[in-house]
């Protein structure tokens, strides 16, 4: 086979196509390197004791929103009313599977939610709010929840937040792009062969 049998348009669009999933794969590997850096922060977030008051508002967010450099961090505030209380699956300190237990509260920086204990009942505690100091996790419907350093009566503590938790996958997304990619020159490559045989 030689250059006069590549068809121009159907190899420029297979080219480009591959170009793209390899550039692709070189951006999840960069990915991956920031998202290895920002573990690392937030394990030395870890260590920090003073408290910050959260939920924090930055300029030019929303009320609720949070502030992403606050993952990890002590943080305390007051819970002005509690307006919802939920369970959701979660685990004990100790590992067992069951049920944790979140309060939605409203502050001066608007709604944000409280993760209250552990329990094997489904059944959320009465909790009137108050001053709380827990430690920032990520989820829930605002980014992230405050986890009570010493569950509600009743409860128990929590599996601690910890940032190995947060997914690194992009290693496998880069493979993923780079095999779409050899995978669609081998199968052009093929194609062009038999179109070569049968013209022949």
């Amino acid at each position: 086979m030689t250059l006069r049998d590549l068809p121009i348009i159907p190899t420029v669009l297979v080219l480009a196509a591959a170009a793209t999933m390899v550039a692709l794969g070189f951006w999840q590997l960069g990915r991956m390197d920031e998202k290895a850096d920002l573990i690392a922060r937030y394990e030395a977030a870890l260590t920090t004791s003073d408290p910050l008051t959260f939920p924090r508002n930055p300029e030019g967010m929303e009320d609720g929103a949070y502030d992403p450099d606050t993952l990890f961090r002590v943080a305390a505030f007051d819970c002005a009313e509690v307006t919802e209380a939920t369970s959701i699956s979660g685990k004990s300190e100790r590992g067992q599977s069951g049920y944790a237990h979140i309060a939605t509260c409203q502050t001066g920086f608007g709604p944000t939610e409280v993760k209250l204990g552990y329990s094997r009942n489904p059944n959320t505690p009465e909790w009137g709010g108050g001053a709380v100091t827990g430690r920032i996790a990520p989820g829930g419907r605002f980014g992230a929840r405050l986890q009570l350093d010493e569950p509600v009566a009743g409860l128990e503590p929590l599996a601690k937040p910890d940032p190995k938790d947060l997914p690194n996958n992009h290693l496998a997304y880069a493979g993923q792009w780079f095999f779409f990619a050899l995978t669609a020159l081998v199968i052009y490559w093929f194609a062009l062969k038999s179109r070569v045989r049968r013209r022949d």
